[in-house]
């Protein structure tokens, strides 16, 4: 399930739900709700101190407008189990537009704000994919800077805004996602013909730590495991991911 860049492009990724084993590969981590947000306001969702989430009450219809065409349906779980926590791009009425893993990278849509509980945060993350760095950010201040391995030529990390869905350890020895992932809602576009595995983006551990600070990966982000690790301990669900040049 988990993507394109989540492990050696020899090593199809394990998958949860599959007969390799009897037990998940992937567990998600309990995460705390981000606090209410402060403000119904457009421009608290798009504040670069307070990035706005809306966690799922219900089951819900994404619209390319308010009440316009269907673009998905979305259960409150995601496919790992974890609470669904959309990122929040902007308000308008009774309506969130917001990033999801069930659209395209450049694409967001319109659902209905009372089937959600908004929250806000203060966290975010911006990758430089040329410097292949990644910066954790509070309230727009940087507070930690770390090596990140980033897409290798052919497969480079697509650049855009995404959100973290899932913060999730691993079950296997010798995962080649190490202890464990932040799965973003992000796809790699430029996938490797006959790779195993799925398209999702991750911000992920790895046993190749000689990988990190270069472009090696299928698209993912590998990172020390102690990092994400960190990472996971700050970042709620719906946090937004900023990958550039």
């Amino acid at each position: 399930m988990l993507g394109a860049g989540c492990g050696r492009s020899e090593d199809g990724p394990a998958r949860p739900g599959t007969a390799e084993a009897s037990e998940p590969a992937f567990v998600p981590v309990p995460t705390p709700a981000a606090p209410r947000a402060p403000s119904r306001s457009t421009a608290a969702a798009r504040s670069p101190a307070r990035w706005m989430t809306a966690r799922l009450t219900r089951g819900v219809t994404l619209r390319s407008r308010p009440g316009g065409r269907v673009l998905a349906r979305l259960s409150r779980r995601t496919e790992f189990g974890s609470p669904r926590v959309l990122g929040v791009v902007s308000r308008r009425g009774g309506w969130l537009r917001v990033v999801s893993s069930e659209l395209d990278n450049d694409s967001r849509g319109w659902m209905r704000a009372a089937h959600a509980d908004l929250g806000a945060t203060a966290w975010s993350v911006h990758i430089d994919r040329s410097a292949r760095r990644l910066v954790l950010r509070r309230a727009g201040r940087r507070v930690k800077a770390l090596p990140v391995a980033v897409g290798r030529p052919g497969t480079p990390t697509p650049l855009g805004r995404y959100a973290t869905t899932d913060e999730l350890l691993t079950r296997r020895p010798g995962s080649p996602y190490g202890c464990c992932i932040i799965a973003l809602s992000g796809h790699q576009t430029k996938l490797v013909e006959g790779w195993p595995g799925g398209d999702r983006l991750a911000i992920h551990a790895t046993p190749q730590t000689d990988s990190i600070g270069r472009a090696a990966s299928l698209g993912c982000l590998r990172a020390h495991a102690a990092d994400v690790r960190r990472l996971m301990r700050r970042l709620p669900l719906g946090a937004p991911v900023f990958v550039t040049a």
